[in-house]
C-alpha cells in the first residue's frame, strides 16, 4: 500500500530518531547525574544550565532564565509561539542519592533518579525539536517546582499558555497510555493543639497525638473507593520529649477526586473537622490546589495523536485517567487544549528504581515532534 502524503514525513521522523537512540540515551545519562531534588537552587541551576546546554546544541539557541516567586524556570521559544511543550526538572530524590543508586542502562531499560518523572520527558522533547529542525512556532517552559505543586511557576505556567493552541505535556505516560484526564487534587494540613504534662499524669494534660490519631481514621473515612476519591492521611510529627503528654500535633492530607463535587466535599469536611477530646483544638490550613483535568480538553489533541500514531506504525493509543497531579492541570483549566502523558513509557515513579523503556524513547519523541508538526501546519486558530 502506498503511504499517504502525510506518512511518510511522520516516517521519517521516527527512523531518524531511533537512529539516535543512543545519543538520546548518552542526554539522559547526563541530565539524571544533575541531581535536582525540589527546593535545592544550587542543584536546580546547575540542571537547568544542563538543559540550556543541551538546547543550544539540539535546537540551536539556548532559552532564558524566569524568576517567579522566588523561584527559577528555563522558557525557550521560537518566532510566535502556538504550542508550549511543558516539563519540569526537579525531582522528589534528595541530594546524594546518587551516591548509591547511579544512572545505569542495561536489559532495554534505563534507571536513575528522576529518570521516569520527568528527565527522560525533557530529553524527548528536546529530540523532537531537533528532529524538526527547530520549527517556528513553539515555546518550551521547564520549570523547578513542580514536585512540590508548583507554588512560584504556576503563574508563569498560565502565562506561558494563554492564548496557544495546545499544550503538550511531557509527564511520563501511564503504563504506556496517554493521560486524556487527571484527578483534581488537594494538600491540608491539620495542627492540634494540647495541654502539655508529665506523662505520668497523663489525664491532667490534653494528649495532642491521641487526638491527631482519632482525626487521621475520620480523615481517612472520607474517601470514597466506588468514585475513586482519596483523603491520605501522609506526613505526620507530634510531641518534643518521650515523658511529655504532647502539647502540639501536625498532620498533612494528599486528597485526589476526578469531580470538582467530589473536590469540594473533602474541602468541607476538612474544613467541618472538630476535636475528640477535651482541651485539644483544631486548625485545618491549605485547600485545592488543582481542578480536575477533563477528557473534553484532551480530546481534538489526543485524537490528533491517535492519527498520528497511525502514521508513524506505531501501536494504537490508550487514553486513561491518571491518579495524579501535573501542571498540565492549570492550562486546562484555563482552557486550553491540554494532552498530558507524552513522555517516558517506564514505571515506578517516585519509587526507588524507577525505570523508562530505552526502546520507546525515539517513539514517544517522534509521536511529539509529529503532534506538534500537526498543529503547527494546521491553519492558525484551527490546531
Amino acid at each position: 500500500m502506498t503511504p499517504t502524503p502525510a506518512a511518510t514525513p511522520a516516517r521519517a521522523l521516527l527512523e531518524g530518531l531511533r537512529r539516535r537512540q543512543a545519543e538520546m540515551v548518552d542526554c539522559l545519562e547526563t541530565l539524571v547525574h544533575r541531581e535536582s531534588p525540589s527546593g535545592d537552587p544550587e542543584l536546580l541551576g546547575a540542571a537547568l544550565d544542563t538543559v540550556d546546554g543541551m538546547l543550544a546544541r539540539l535546537a540551536r539557541s539556548g532559552g532564558r532564565r524566569v524568576e517567579r516567586g522566588g523561584g527559577v524556570h528555563l522558557v525557550w521559544e521560537t518566532g510566535r509561539p502556538r504550542a508550549l511543550l511543558l516539563c519540569h526538572v526537579d525531582t522528589v530524590w534528595p541530594r546524594g542519592t546518587l551516591a548509591r543508586w547511579p544512572f545505569s542502562a542495561d536489559g532495554g531499560r534505563a534507571t536513575g533518579p528522576g529518570v521516569v518523572d520527568m528527565k527522560a520527558g525533557i530529553v524527548q522533547a528536546l529530540f523532537a525539536l531537533s528532529a524538526l529542525g527547530t520549527p517556528e512556532g513553539v515555546r518550551l517552559l521547564v520549570t523547578t517546582d513542580e514536585e512540590v505543586g508548583s507554588p512560584s511557576s504556576r503563574a508563569l505556567i498560565e502565562e506561558s499558555a494563554a492564548g496557544l493552541e495546545a499544550v503538550l505535556v511531557l509527564e511520563a505516560s501511564y503504563e504506556g497510555a496517554l493521560k486524556v484526564a487527571r484527578k483534581g487534587t488537594a494538600q491540608y494540613t491539620v495542627q492540634i493543639r494540647g495541654r502539655a504534662w508529665h506523662a505520668s499524669e497523663p489525664g491532667r494534660g490534653a494528649n495532642a497525638t491521641l487526638e491527631m490519631a482519632r482525626q487521621m481514621q475520620d480523615v481517612a473515612a472520607l474517601a470514597d473507593t466506588r468514585l475513586g476519591t482519596t483523603a491520605t492521611p501522609t506526613l505526620a510529627v507530634a510531641g518534643t520529649t518521650a515523658n511529655t503528654v504532647p502539647a502540639h500535633a501536625e498532620f498533612r492530607v494528599d486528597s485526589r477526586a476526578a469531580s470538582t463535587a467530589e473536590l469540594e466535599r473533602i474541602e468541607r469536611a476538612m474544613r467541618g473537622l472538630r476535636p475528640h477530646l477535651d482541651g485539644t483544638e483544631i486548625t485545618v490550613l491549605g485547600g485545592i490546589d488543582r481542578a480536575p483535568m477533563s477528557r473534553e480538553i484532551s480530546r481534538g489533541l489526543f485524537e490528533k495523536a491517535q492519527a498520528v500514531a497511525v502514521t508513524l506504525g506505531l501501536p494504537p493509543l490508550r487514553g486513561v485517567l491518571a491518579p495524579g497531579g501535573s501542571d498540565g492541570q492549570f492550562t486546562a483549566a484555563m482552557g486550553t487544549p491540554t494532552l498530558d502523558g507524552l513522555g517516558a513509557v517506564g514505571g515506578h515513579a517516585h519509587a526507588e528504581g524507577e525505570w523508562v523503556e530505552i526502546e520507546r524513547m525515539p517513539e514517544r519523541a517522534a509521536l511529539v515532534a509529529a503532534l506538534l508538526q500537526d498543529v503547527l501546519l494546521s491553519p492558525r486558530g484551527s490546531a
